[in-house]
């Protein structure tokens, strides 16, 4: 009944104006959807918003993003951080733009300065904005690589990442403080321009974003020779990459560059694609068929927000493209980057690498052979990004990579947030060095597997939607958690974490120490035989993510091994 009642106060508020509620009113006979729209407020999670656009508490909307803007803008004032302004970017799908203005207009409603871009860009490019506008907190309006009913909204701090704590649960509560859309501050375009609070960036942020991105190139001198026998096809997923993943490759010399046509142009709907993610192979499906068409080398599709990047390489030895996961493009490009630079004597000595826990672990092998500390993080990229902040104030570690498992690296500090655009190039750069010496991509990763280990991961992921699922997923955590089991697919349990209790047990002991990382409903498992796996409800979408990894002493080891223990984790989840 509490959905119920909330529904037909959005329909009786004059707040709310008539195309929402001629919207609500279309589903006035379904109980079900009315349930599913108004059980609960669509939660400001420690990222932001994400959820489905439409009218309702649950959904994304016009007002649900003026909601958290108020709480934002009533965080910012209580710092008395006002002055600085911020900074506001967007992506490709449906009513991004619009989400971006109203969060802008509610915070020059506030007083607060919004800096916006006139057009959709990466998410990279606003952490490099914000910190080179020199402003407070960042906005981003972006559901990332989610189906196209979805949208979202993340919340960046001064130093250019996403919030962390203890910012983001105070940004929490000031947002769930706001109980009344009434109460919640906006004003006309024309009424912000006039007061000077509402500013368009310009095109010179452009210009410093792909100059910071140029000054990492390692050997230009090698683009310039290999560039012209480079064959690359790419694809932008009809989101942000278009232009600035082709200038960046067109300004190092890279000539041979084939876009595929048909999701080259941006599009929310994203008519060619049932998932515009660069995790799943049927995105590739249109860029493949062109690589065979000019032969190219390699296929690059970077996802709607530019911040996730998906690679194919042709294997000469089998005349077939092999797709990289996540881990192995990480890999190639981390090995590039601690070779050449050793080789040049640039790699500083106290360099670091970080990672998060469910990524693949042969970042350990390397890291110890450059002499890198290797430091891990949760799972997200904004813990990435957070390691930065710590050695810039602690004077302690130099940044050299930071990386995770799906499909997001960054190189260089610039942005404080996985890169795709900073991921194409180093990638094309590394493609360009291999041609030199004569090898390819896929031969390079071979070689990276045969001295380090045949190294392998996996993703069971269970989806449970609505309010059901959600106390599913609850449930299922709270299982595995009082009754850790001893082995997983015949491999002994050696170490088992819990964030969320902040226990580390040692199970031959029975010795507990704290995690030595903040908090969160995750449980990790470490094996024997250098396996593991990990468990965490999904922080975006309705799902609870079970990561698996092993180590193999060739490919059908490697192979065999993931397989056996997905079965056993798959059995978790029952």
């Amino acid at each position: 009944m509490e959905a119920r009642k909330r529904y037909e106060e959005w329909l009786e508020n004059p707040c709310f104006d008539e195309k929402t509620k001629e919207e609500l009113r279309g589903i006035a006979d379904d109980e079900k959807e009315i349930e599913e729209r108004f059980y609960r407020d669509l939660e400001f999670g420690t990222g932001g918003l994400r959820g489905i656009i439409g009218a309702g508490t649950n959904r994304m909307n016009i007002y649900t993003v003026r909601k958290a803007t108020q709480g934002l803008a009533n965080f910012i004032i209580k710092e008395k951080a006002q002055e600085k302004g911020v900074a506001i970017a967007f992506d490709s799908r449906n009513m991004s733009p619009e989400f971006a203005r109203e969060a802008a207009l509610c915070l020059a409603a506030n007083g607060i300065k919004a800096y916006i871009f006139p057009s959709l860009r990466p998410t990279p490019m606003l952490s490099f904005a914000l910190r080179e506008l020199g402003c407070t907190a960042g906005i981003v309006v972006t559901a990332s690589h989610n189906p196209p009913e979805y949208n979202g909204y993340k919340v960046y701090w001064e130093d250019g990442a996403q919030i962390t704590y203890p910012k983001d649960e105070q940004i929490i509560r000031e947002v769930n403080a706001v109980t009344d859309y009434a109460s919640v501050k906006t004003m006309s375009m024309e009424e912000a321009e006039k007061a000077g609070l509402y500013q368009v960036i310009s095109s010179e942020i452009d210009d410093k974003y792909i100059a910071a991105l140029k000054s990492l190139v390692i050997h230009p001198e090698i683009i310039k020779e290999e560039a012209e026998n480079l064959t690359i096809v790419y694809t932008p997923l009809h989101g942000t990459g278009n232009i600035p993943v082709r200038r960046i490759l067109k300004e190092l010399g890279f000539t041979k560059v084939h876009v595929v046509k048909e999701q080259e142009l941006p599009d929310g709907n994203f008519p060619t694609v049932s998932y515009p993610n660069p995790e799943d192979k049927n995105a590739f499906k249109l860029a493949l068929e062109l690589a065979e068409k000019v032969d190219a080398d390699i296929v690059l599709a970077t996802d709607p927000d530019a911040d996730r990047l998906g690679v194919y390489a042709k294997d000469t030895k089998t005349g077939k493209y092999m797709s990289f996961t996540g881990n192995m493009s990480g890999m190639i490009i981390l090995d590039y980057i601690l070779s050449q630079r050793k080789a040049m004597g640039t790699l500083p000595e106290n360099g670091a690498v970080v990672t998060t826990i469910v990524s693949g672990k042969m970042s350990r092998e390397l890291a110890k052979e450059y002499n890198m500390d290797l430091i891990e993080t949760l799972t997200g990229f904004k813990y990435i990004g957070e390691q930065i902040k710590f050695f810039e104030q602690n004077h302690d570690h130099e940044f050299v990579f930071g990386y995770e498992e799906s499909y997001g690296c960054l190189v260089g500090t610039h942005a404080r947030d996985k890169d795709a655009v900073v991921a194409v190039m180093a990638l094309c750069e590394a493609a360009a060095y291999c041609r030199h010496q004569g090898i390819t991509l896929c031969d390079q990763m071979h070689a990276l597997f045969e001295k380090y280990g045949y190294y392998k991961e996996g993703l069971c992921t269970v989806t449970l939607k609505g309010q059901e699922g959600a106390e599913k997923i609850r449930s299922m955590m709270e299982q595995i958690r009082t009754s850790v089991p001893e082995q997983i697919g015949g491999l002994k349990v050696l170490q088992f974490r819990d964030y969320r209790e902040n226990v580390l047990r040692n199970c031959e002991t029975g010795e507990e120490t704290e995690t030595g990382l903040p908090k969160s409903n995750v449980l990790y498992f470490e094996l024997e035989d250098g396996a593991w796996c990990c468990v965490r409800p999904s922080g975006t979408e309705p799902k609870i993510k079970f990561y698996i990894g092993v180590k193999g002493i060739g490919e059908e080891d490697a192979a065999e091994k993931l397989a056996d223990l997905t079965k056993a984790v798959e059995a978790l989840a029952q």
